[in-house]
C-alpha cells in the first residue's frame, strides 16, 4: 500500500491522534508557562535564587527523555498522567530561563519612573516589567512548545496519546506491511503540528506585543 493510500484509509485515526497530540502539547505548555513564569517572578530579583531556579531546571532537562518517561511509570502508571508530567517538566527550562532574563533586564529607569508615579510592587510588575519582558518570555514559550511537540512523540512509550503511537507501532513491526507508512505519517503529522503552533505564536506575538518592542 502506498503512503497516500495509507493516509486515506487511516484518516480518521490520524486526525484523532493529531488532535490528541495538539491538545497534550497545549495543556503541557500552558501548565509549564504558569509554573515557569511564577518561579521567575519569585526569583528574578534575587540573583542566587534565580541561578538556583535556572540551574535546577537545567539539570532536570539533561535527563534523557526516554528515561524520564520510564521513571514516571512506577509512580503514575501508564497513560496521560505520566505523559503530561514529563512533558511539562521538559517545557519548564526555556520558559523559566527566558522569563528570568526578560524580567531582570528591564531598564531600571523605567522601574524607577513607575515607582515615582506611586505604583506599588504588583503594579510595577504587571504594568511595566511583564509587558517589557513579554517578547523574551514569549520566545521561551515558543521554544518550549516546539520542544514539547517533538518530545511528545515519545509519550507513546508510556501509552500516552498522540502521533507517537504511529511511530512506535511502525518501529515495532519494521519490515512488515505499512510499517514505514506509519512512521512517515506520524513524523509528517508532528512536523505539520509544529509549524501550526509556530504560526500561532507569530500571530500571538503580533497582537500581544507593543509595536515598539517587536523585533
Amino acid at each position: 500500500m502506498g503512503f497516500l493510500s495509507y493516509v486515506a484509509e487511516n484518516a480518521g485515526l490520524l486526525l484523532f491522534e493529531f488532535y490528541q497530540q495538539a491538545s497534550m502539547v497545549f495543556q503541557c505548555v500552558l501548565l509549564a508557562a504558569i509554573i515557569g513564569i511564577t518561579l521567575a517572578i519569585v526569583s528574578y530579583r534575587t540573583p542566587w535564587l534565580a541561578g538556583l531556579t535556572t540551574g535546577t531546571a537545567s539539570v532536570i532537562f539533561t535527563i534523557p527523555s526516554l528515561a524520564l518517561f520510564g521513571l514516571m511509570i512506577p509512580v503514575f502508571g501508564l497513560g496521560v498522567t505520566p505523559s503530561v508530567i514529563a512533558l511539562t517538566i521538559y517545557a519548564l527550562l526555556p520558559i523559566v530561563r527566558n522569563a528570568i532574563v526578560g524580567l531582570s533586564t528591564v531598564d531600571p529607569s523605567m522601574v524607577d519612573a513607575a515607582r515615582g508615579m506611586g505604583m506599588n510592587r504588583v503594579a510595577i510588575l504587571t504594568r511595566v516589567e511583564l509587558p517589557l519582558a513579554w517578547p523574551v518570555v514569549l520566545t521561551g514559550i515558543r521554544v518550549a512548545t516546539q520542544l514539547t511537540v517533538g518530545v511528545g512523540a515519545i509519550a507513546a512509550y508510556v501509552s500516552g496519546p498522540g502521533l507517537g503511537d504511529q511511530i512506535f507501532s511502525g518501529l515495532a513491526r519494521l519490515g512488515g506491511a505499512n510499517s514505514l507508512n506509519a512512521i512517515l505519517a506520524g513524523t509528517i503529522g508532528i512536523i505539520i503540528l509544529a509549524l501550526l503552533f509556530d504560526a500561532a505564536f507569530v500571530v500571538i506575538g503580533r497582537f500581544t506585543t507593543a509595536r515598539g518592542l517587536r523585533v
